[in-house]
């Protein structure tokens, strides 16, 4: 049986690619390669790097599909995805060449040491709940039992994000 899922995409260092739009088109179409079955997704939302915003813009997204696996495998799937991307875990927050957080995963709560669903700040930045919103503003975050949409309204993390 298939899972909704909806998993947000961010860059901001465009790595080998000849920018982020490029390389977040291209973990999209991995993304969908690796056995998610795409059902929409945003557009791409420019914003100030944060908490640093001397750090390069970011470009963030999202997509929701459905996936025929477990969370931890989605996760797993994410992960690999983000290494072939070239992503460097150093310092929290640092730039990276991809970013992909899973914000949930059939509405189901998980608090686990290596998973933790819904994603635990995606409610608070509007980098994920503005494009979310324009993909599916009736999306109830399924703690706080809010739509995406209000959410989006209410972000206090990168209030300045913008389709762009």
């Amino acid at each position: 049986m298939n899972t909704p899922v909806i998993v947000a995409l961010g860059s901001n260092d465009k790595g080998r690619w000849p920018d982020s739009r490029s390389l977040l088109e291209a973990a999209v179409a991995e993304l969908s390669g690796a056995g998610l079955g795409l059902r929409a997704r945003s557009r791409w939302w420019r914003s100030a790097a944060w908490p640093n915003p001397a750090d390069p813009a970011f470009l963030n997204g999202v997509v929701s599909g459905d996936w025929a696996g477990t969370a931890e495998a989605l996760m797993t799937t994410l992960s690999i995805i983000e290494d072939r991307f070239g992503r460097r875990r150093s310092a929290r927050n640092a730039p990276r060449t991809l970013d992909l957080d899973l914000i949930d995963f059939g509405g189901r709560v998980i608090r686990d040491p290596d998973l933790i669903l819904p994603h635990p700040r995606a409610a608070e930045r509007l980098f994920v709940m503005g494009p979310l919103a324009e993909i599916d503003g009736d999306w109830r975050h399924p703690v706080l039992g809010r739509t995406a949409g209000a959410l989006a309204a209410e972000a206090v993390v990168g209030r300045d994000a913008v389709p762009g």
